[in-house]
C-alpha cells in the first residue's frame, strides 16, 4: 500500500477514486502523566509521556485509516492529513485521512 501526501503517485496515473478513507482514535491524559507534565511545567523541557501518547494515537489513526483503504481494494491513498481535535479537557483527537485510489502505470 502506498500512502503520500502528494495528490499523485510518480509513475502511476490514478486509474479511480474509491473515496475518502480515515481512521481516528481518542485518547486521555492519566493522573501519572499529569503528575510528570506539571513538575516539566516548572523546569521546562519536553513531556516526553505526552509525546509518546500522540505517537501512538497517530499511529493507531494511521492504521485504520490504511486498513480502510484495504478493504475498499485501494493501491493507494493520496492527499493524505492529520488532524488533532479537544474532544473534552484532557483528551484529544488524533484523525487520518486521505482519498484511497486504484493505480495504472504511466505510460
Amino acid at each position: 500500500m502506498i500512502v503520500t501526501t502528494t495528490e499523485s503517485v510518480p509513475g502511476h496515473v490514478i486509474a479511480s477514486i474509491l473515496g475518502v478513507v480515515k481512521g481516528n482514535t481518542v485518547r486521555a491524559k492519566n493522573i501519572g502523566r499529569d503528575f510528570a507534565a506539571s513538575l516539566k511545567n516548572i523546569v521546562g523541557g519536553e513531556i516526553k509521556s505526552y509525546t509518546s501518547l500522540l505517537t501512538q494515537a497517530r499511529e493507531e489513526a494511521y492504521n485504520r485509516m490504511v486498513n480502510e483503504a484495504i478493504e475498499l481494494g485501494a493501491d493507494a491513498v493520496v492527499n493524505v492529513r492529520f488532524m488533532t481535535s479537544t474532544v473534552i479537557g484532557g483528551a484529544a483527537e488524533i484523525l487520518a485521512y486521505g482519498t484511497a485510489v486504484k493505480l495504472a502505470k504511466s505510460r
